[in-house]
């Protein structure tokens, strides 16, 4: 996997340029998968198991690749235990915590503009 380097340009940050780090950090993390991943961990820290049961419908690999890329992406940390089984827990980070602010913000505007979304979808597909 190739990673743009961070230069401190302007470019680096504009998410309208194809090769901004920006840009590939928000396709990392702007997916259904990602977003409610973080959601769920927002509330608490989890076992593998307990979150693939709040993120209903997510595959045992989807799960695995999102937490994988959220934790190189320094939003989630990963701790194992020395047990047997070993037990590991997903938490997330400072930077994890700033973006589940604005994911609660877009689960805000989901229920608020959900009637109005399914009003348009009707009109749209009458």
């Amino acid at each position: 996997m190739v990673t743009k380097q961070f230069n401190g340009s302007p470019e680096d940050a504009d998410l309208r340029r194809a090769d901004s780090l920006a840009r590939e950090i928000f396709s990392d993390v702007a997916n259904k998968w990602a977003l409610l991943i973080i959601e769920a961990l927002g509330k608490r820290t989890l076992r593998f198991g307990e979150l693939r049961n709040e993120v209903e419908g997510i595959s045992h690999k989807m799960l695995t690749q999102n937490l994988r890329m959220l934790q190189r992406n320094g939003l989630v940390d990963r701790e194992v235990h020395p047990t047997i089984p070993p037990r590991v827990e997903y938490t997330l980070t400072e930077a994890g915590q700033g973006l589940r602010a604005t994911v609660d913000a877009m689960c805000d505007w989901t229920h608020r503009f959900l009637g109005h979304i399914e009003a348009a979808r009707r009109r749209s597909d009458a």
